[in-house]
């Protein structure tokens, strides 16, 4: 998770996520470049004199005009091809509906007969020791690694928004309507995300917590919790 001094994105944690970080050093590099040339040709023309061939050049304007439609599409590019992954859900192993609150989460595994629960942010005071404060729940999610997860997201009441940073997923909660998306988790670990969308007086206040197990962890987990 993120720290005080931390200036760049946490650690990936699904494929997507990294593709989302190698695209934002890509443009950063792109808008470096950019940044470069402009501040070079500025003190370029206050150093030198002008003359003729700085006035009128078609060569120059031509240059000055395909340039940055060549760096649009350079942009575009991987971009798109992003967009297109992150909205592709293709034959999902488990399947999870969070329903948001004021200001709770609701769980349910469609795949399971029984299991469903309601995940509430642990209050400071009743915290255990070593645990993050507004970011631990009474229930965290609990999904197989590097498996397909197909997550349903609405709302029962006002918009929410279900993200977990670290797995490059934010998706609105809207009542009466169904939004999906999908991730993998890479590697075992907890991550942690918070509603992402203004929901009431109480909006700081409902984490998301999913834990990323081996299949044999959840497959225990799961049968216990809906025996």
């Amino acid at each position: 998770m993120a720290n005080h001094s931390q200036f760049g994105f946490q650690d990936a944690s699904s494929p997507i996520m990294e593709e989302l970080v190698e695209f934002h050093d890509h443009a950063l590099m792109v808008a470096l470049a950019i940044c470069s040339l402009v501040l070079y040709l500025l003190a370029l023309m206050l150093m030198e004199k002008l003359s003729s061939n700085t006035v009128d050049a078609q060569e120059v304007e031509l240059i000055w005009t395909i340039l940055p439609a060549i760096v649009l599409i350079l942009l575009a590019l991987p971009s798109l091809q992003i967009l297109y992954m992150m909205d592709e859900i293709d034959e999902p192993d488990l399947t999870l509906k969070a329903i948001g609150h004021q200001w709770y989460w609701s769980y349910e595994y469609t795949d399971f007969k029984d299991l469903s629960f309601d995940s509430y942010m642990i209050p400071t005071t009743e915290l255990p020791l070593g645990h993050f404060r507004l970011l631990e729940v009474d229930h965290r999610v609990v999904v197989p690694m590097e498996s397909p997860i197909r997550i349903i997201v609405t709302a029962g009441d006002v918009l929410h928004s279900w993200a977990i940073p670290t797995l490059g997923v934010k998706t609105d909660a809207i009542p009466g309507r169904l939004n999906q998306t999908s991730f993998i988790t890479t590697r075992p670990g907890v991550f942690y995300g918070q509603c992402s969308e203004i929901c009431g007086a109480n909006h700081s206040y409902m984490p998301i917590v999913v834990e990323s197990t081996p299949l044999t962890y959840f497959e225990n987990w799961s049968s216990l919790l809906s025996s």
